[in-house]
């Protein structure tokens, strides 16, 4: 996985923010859920509340980093008991979909209750309609758009009226400005009128949110956002919100509501107390506000205020998400406190205006957790989503207000877990149909696998990198798992029943991040993490696993090199005994992001070697930074450089090639671009050093490639290595590493998992079998599914980490002989 994606998002946000979408925003009951584009995957992307319980949604994938969906969605339904709020029910999408958005918006009144999944059917959207009888729900209608066609985003938003009598869905993308349709339920039925804005501009994303109260509807109308960009196509333009007033079955617009300035407003929207209230996160420069609009007298609306948070902040998008909560505004602000985030409760005052009441903010795990990204509301109780929290898995902190007018937070709420059972004991053919355990699979058997919280992951924690170990003494085989809190060691000698055999945590005062990455020289590990803070490299005495008899067991690390703080990964050449870090970050000597070199002769006592960087590699400004490499002593046909210890880096924009044979005065040799480039991510040589498969992790991504891309450079001239072939898969997938054993490449391809490639043709691959390790989720671009893997092992067992699922133990099944 690429070191900056989580990074870039960061720094672009106040730019994102501009083309930004707001997730999900509720009211009370009768509420307003807004969801176009939502930048989610955890539960807290939505919440309603309605009487004494609560209702958030989890839809399940995460547009924004990008991470595609790896469940379908679902909403969870909590009821208030003696010991807290409790999880009463479960409500999973009826399409079972992935990606379908399913939660993405949400509104509940009484017993009905309607979900939007506005990127259901090529995001022409759908709204679905759950009735309650006793205690349980169950579906009753399934709604869409008339002649809807793909974009149209139907679901994004939802509103129900008082009684569930009628309600407004909208659906942002339909023609060229958006439109909302609303029902409402007679004796003749359920009848619907769609509805659009007046003077609405092309790309006013008419219906991104809605409120209703009594007879009235609020549309906002923000204009042509979507967080999951990371360019915006223009310049933002003036946000609106429309008033339509309802006549039985019949709506007339009543006003058009514009801030003044040319604000862009309509992000959020909600009906109060007969006023209504537009959000707008990138007002003053993304600190945010809520503009405030009333009827006077002859019924006409103007605007009659701002409001802004009493301490306003940088980047904090005040008003991302608005609710009531019994006479109180609920504002959420998502981006406070570099995007841990936060929500602001608002009080009206004898003088007619807003003052803060109290600011909500909880402990949130992880790199950002979007707190205030969805809010919701009633008597006394507030509920605030924070879906990027425990590493996007997502919470909802419940607050509650008692008769002195003080707020508390309660016991955080999230789904319960479930996620995929452990699979053990005798090996499991892939069948005739292509698939083994609910795993699509070809010509790949699945011997174990070990779900993350089984080797040492709480809720929210993934693994990422892998490596593995035989110990020279006794024949066994280990995997070594990166976790985003520590790294796990497991004993998979019994591949049908692989051992947990304890944790090395994080080095103290460390920070969990996405990336954790493992080499092995001297029957040692060498571990560094990137953006982790003050990690340095662990170096862990691997014997120490022979003598552990009662596990799991925390371990220690046996050394610490501390000469620079984080690092994306950790090359070795056992050949040399030299450990080559790429990618160094946050203090100490980060070589610029290149080549940091390290003596590991002595592994307990690692020295710092050397730096190299080609500076004509890496991105603008970088100086040479470099993603990944592949460092050697060199036996291939380029007798020039034969005995020479050569690195092949795959720095950003081109494959580089340089001597480091003399630590003192490393020396490039090449290097060269290729079409297409969007980030040069990581390779492997052919064994006879002839070829480098390079794979690119971004060009499925940014568009420039049809599928899942392989770039085979011939290598026979290091001087003036050559791009033979772009390989491309009948697959979208991103590709993330691969590596090379006799004449098969194995290629950790995200969401598509494990897929293998007979290159005895070198410049011609052969699909040789593939291993899904993400059941029932579409091959999409983006970071989810298998990291890494490890296809070394004597045994011919191959490990396969798999990020929100845990360890594979599989074996490419033998081609059968032919008579």
């Amino acid at each position: 996985m690429r070191p900056r994606s989580l990074a870039l998002l960061v720094s672009l946000v106040p730019f994102v923010a501009t083309l930004a979408a707001p997730a999900a925003a509720q009211t009370h009951a009768g509420g307003l859920n807004h969801a176009a584009g939502a930048p989610i995957i955890g539960f807290g992307a939505a919440a309603a509340v309605s009487g004494d319980e609560i209702f958030v949604s989890r839809p399940g994938e995460f547009a924004a980093f990008p991470m595609p969906g790896s469940e379908p969605g679902s909403v969870h339904i909590f009821r208030r008991g003696e010991d807290g709020w409790v999880e009463v029910a479960t409500i999973p999408a009826p399409s079972g979909v992935y990606g379908d958005g399913f939660g993405e918006a949400l509104a509940v009144e009484g017993d009905i209750l309607v979900v939007g999944a506005p990127k259901e059917n090529e995001s022409r959207g759908a709204a679905y309609v759950f009735v309650r009888e006793g205690t349980m729900w169950s579906s009753w209608e399934r709604l869409e758009a008339p002649d809807a066609m793909p974009g149209d985003a139907f679901g994004s938003s939802i509103a129900v009226g008082a009684g569930g009598q009628f309600g407004v869905i909208g659906a942002p993308g339909r023609g060229a400005s958006g439109s909302v349709f609303a029902y409402v339920q007679s004796d003749m039925g359920l009848t619907s009128v769609e509805l659009t804005g007046s003077d609405a501009p092309a790309d006013a994303r008419f219906g991104a949110a809605v409120s209703v109260e009594g007879d009235l509807a609020l549309v906002g109308a923000p204009g042509p956002f979507g967080l999951s960009q990371y360019t915006p196509s223009a310049p933002p333009q003036a946000g609106a919100g429309y008033l339509f007033r309802r006549n039985g079955t019949e709506w007339d617009e009543v006003a058009r509501l514009t801030p003044a300035g040319g604000a862009v407003a309509g992000l959020s929207a909600v009906l109060m107390g007969g006023e209504a209230y537009l959000g707008s996160p990138l007002a003053s420069q993304a600190q945010g506000a809520v503009f405030r609009f009333a009827a006077d007298a002859a019924g006409a609306w103007s605007q009659t205020g701002t409001i802004a948070a009493a301490s306003p902040s940088p980047a904090a998008f005040f008003g991302y998400a608005l609710a009531g909560a019994g006479g109180r505004l609920v504002v959420g602000a998502p981006g406070t406190n570099a995007f841990a985030g936060a929500a602001h409760v608002l009080r009206a005052g004898d003088d007619d205006g807003w003052s803060e009441e109290t600011l909500l903010e909880g402990e949130t795990r992880g790199l950002m957790g979007f707190m205030g990204n969805a809010v919701a509301g009633g008597d006394g109780l507030a509920v605030v989503g924070a879906p990027g929290s425990e590493f996007f898995e997502g919470i909802g902190f419940v607050f509650e207000r008692d008769a002195g007018g003080t707020w508390s937070e309660a016991t955080p709420i999230h789904e319960t877990e479930l996620g995929l059972a452990a699979v053990r004991g005798e090996e499991m053919r892939c069948s005739d149909d292509g698939t083994v355990a609910g795993f699509d699979c070809s010509e790949v058997d699945l011997v174990s696998f070990l779900p993350a919280r089984e080797v040492g992951g709480g809720r929210g924690i993934m693994v990422s990198d892998i490596w593995g170990w035989v110990d020279p003494q006794t024949g066994r085989e280990y995997a070594i798992l990166g976790r985003f809190d520590g790294t796990s060691f497991i004993d998979v000698t019994d591949a049908g029943n692989p051992i947990y055999l304890g944790n090395l945590p994080l080095t103290e005062g460390a920070m969990p991040n996405l990336w954790r990455d493992m080499k092995v020289h001297a029957d040692h590990t060498f571990i560094v993490a990137d953006n982790a803070g003050e990690h340095g490299m662990q170096v862990f005495d691997l014997t120490r696993l022979r003598d552990v008899t009662n596990p799991p067991v925390d371990f220690d690390e046996d050394a610490h090199y501390a000469e620079f703080a984080s690092a994306h990964n950790i090359v070795i050449n056992e050949a040399s005994g030299f450990a080559y870090v790429v990618g160094g970050s946050g203090g100490g000597e980060t070589c610029g992001g290149a080549l940091h070199m390290v003596d590991i002769r002595d592994p307990r006592n690692p020295t710092f070697a050397g730096c190299f960087a080609d500076p004509e590699t890496g991105n603008a400004g970088s100086g040479g930074y470099t993603h990944d490499a592949q460092c050697v002593i060199y036996e291939g046909p380029d007798e020039d450089h034969v005995g020479r210890e050569v690195c092949f880096n795959a720095s950003a924009t081109k494959l580089g090639i340089g001597d480091v044979t003399d630590k003192d005065n490393p020396t490039p040799i090449s290097n060269a671009a290729y079409p297409n480039v969007a980030y040069s991510h990581q390779g492997w040589l052919s064994e006879d050093q002839r070829y480098f498969y390079l794979n690119d992790e971004l060009d499925e991504l940014s568009g420039g490639t049809t599928g899942t891309r392989t770039l085979v450079w011939d290598v026979a001239d290091l001087d003036d290595p050559v791009l033979v072939r772009e390989f491309v898969q009948d697959n979208a997938a991103s590709d993330h590493n691969l590596y090379i054993r006799d004449n098969l490449m194995y290629q950790s391809n995200y969401v598509s998992g494990l897929r293998i490639f007979d290159i005895s043709d070198p410049e011609n691959p052969v699909p040789a079998g593939f291993f899904d390790t993400v059941p029932g989720s579409p091959d999409a671009p983006g970071f989810a599914g298998s990291w890494s893997n490890y296809p070394f092992f004597p045994s011919g067992n191959i490990i396969v980490s798999s990020m929100r699922e845990g360890l594979f133990v599989l074996r490419k099944r033998e081609p059968a002989l032919v008579p």
